[in-house]
């Protein structure tokens, strides 16, 4: 009786402990927290790190730096994006670095920022980056980076100063490397925040290359995401960007191929026509100075290869490690040669209002049109016509092509937004010097049709 009790203590025993095993590990892990770091390296603006590991971290995980706008913190940036989820489903870690100097900006401006080693925030972050590569057995050949707004600039800084760390690189709603630079210590220039610093490709491409003199090796790749009403940093400094990493990469500025990835979204692509080309820009038709969203945010991880894809393998082509040859004429912008014309002239279908929006300065302007058809049928290829104010003229367009670039133009329809359906409305827009009259077109007419201006 003795050992029959004692065998059925036993066997309770067993079945508890089997019992409990199997709700403990039918228990969902608790969720990955974001933890500061003190201590990691040299930091010479006194930067804060954040870090998030993912319960699922891979074992040799790759790192993405996640940079904070204007007034945000490492914190707000990693509770107010998709970063830290899309890390959760594919492994990788994240940095959150915080601006601690008033206003929490970045320094995208002084000669030390723009220097390779040069010192300020770009060090204390390039420490950060060291701390995990060697804490968290982390991936030195998978090592991205990503921001908005103040962060979207300090994305282009640190892919074109460091570009011996950084494989690539999504900025939103930043600046070329250098626009903002300054020489007397302040940290904004609103020449460039305006939209009002316009270089030539080569000039900008040499300020990436005088970032770090003698650097020989492979060039980050780069996305590019902007809103075309953005008021902070205006959007001419989207096809500056363009324009600098193009020749930073020795590409043409005339896209491998042009897609939507969704409604009002325009893509670009250039030095290849899919997913690991070297430059790649994301044109936001009427949004202003407020990304990254979700899909952007899945989107630059996709780019940058961290969605579980094979990453691209970096190549160093002989045009990527040196400057273009001035003799080189590259195009005045990606979009105005972007596309041919329609093979055949539109047909006049119907009435149409015309929205014109425009950003003059001292000696240039941005004019963003809205074109909408009120007719009932649909417009299937189209052509705009009107005149610009004498001394005005086109350097660069977008959405459309522009012939010729004064007098009396003509914008024609690109590959992907040539068909309007009644009641809908594309947008389109240009930049242009002038001499001094900033007056709008008088008329415009669709397909032959006088439209009414809203």
């Amino acid at each position: 009786m003795k050992r029959t009790t004692t065998s059925l203590l036993s066997a309770a025993i067993v079945a508890f402990v089997a019992a409990a095993a199997v709700a403990m590990t039918s228990q969902p892990a608790a969720a990955a927290t974001l933890t500061e770091v003190t201590g990691f390296g040299n930091n010479p603006t006194n930067l804060r790190m954040h870090l998030y590991v993912p319960n699922n971290v891979a074992a040799r995980p790759p790192i993405l730096v996640a940079v904070h706008y204007c007034t945000g913190s490492g914190p707000a940036f990693y509770s107010g994006t998709q970063f830290a989820s899309l890390a959760d489903q594919y492994g990788f870690i994240v940095i959150y670095p915080s601006a601690t100097r008033s206003g929490s900006c970045f320094d995208v401006s002084s000669p030390q920022a723009l220097t390779h080693n040069g010192g300020s925030d770009p060090v204390g972050i390039v420490s950060m980056v060291n701390y995990v590569l060697q804490r968290n057995n982390a991936d030195p050949s998978r090592v991205y980076v990503t921001g908005a707004s103040s962060g979207g600039m300090m994305t282009n800084v640190l892919l074109g100063a460091y570009p011996d760390v950084f494989k690539a690189g999504a900025s939103f709603m930043g600046v070329p490397f250098g626009c903002f630079a300054t020489t007397d210590g302040s940290m904004w220039n609103s020449t460039c925040a305006n939209g009002q610093l316009i270089k030539t490709a080569q000039q900008w491409g040499d300020q990436v290359r005088a970032a770090y003199p003698g650097y020989t090796g492979a060039r980050p790749r780069v996305q590019l995401w902007h809103g075309t009403n953005d008021q902070t940093l205006r959007y001419p400094n989207f096809g500056e960007a363009i324009k600098q990493w193009t020749n930073v990469h020795g590409l043409s500025q005339t896209p491998s191929s042009t897609d939507t990835p969704q409604s009002g979204w325009t893509r670009t692509r250039y030095g290849s026509t899919g997913g690991t080309a070297q430059v790649e820009a994301i044109s936001l038709n009427g949004v202003g100075h407020d990304l990254p969203q979700s899909g952007q945010a899945a989107l630059a991880i996709a780019f940058l290869g961290l969605n579980g894809t094979t990453p691209p393998s970096p190549s160093v082509s002989p045009s990527a490690s040196r400057p273009p040859s001035p003799s080189a004429s590259p195009s005045a912008s990606p979009s105005v040669s972007a596309s041919p014309s329609p093979s055949s002239s539109p047909q006049p279908s119907g009435p149409c209002r015309i929205g014109y929006v425009l950003n003059p300065w001292n000696t240039g302007l941005t004019a963003e049109i809205t074109i909408t058809n009120t007719g009932t049928t649909a417009i299937s290829g189209w052509s705009l016509v009107f005149t610009l104010a004498g001394g005005q003229v086109i350097t660069s367009g977008w959405n459309a092509t522009y012939a010729p670039t004064s007098g009396q133009v003509t914008a024609r329809n690109v590959s992907y937004n040539g068909s309007i359906a009644p009641g809908a409305s594309t947008g389109i827009g240009f930049q242009a010097t002038h001499t001094g009259n900033t007056t709008r077109p008088a008329t415009f007419t669709l397909n032959g049709a006088t439209c009414a201006i809203a």
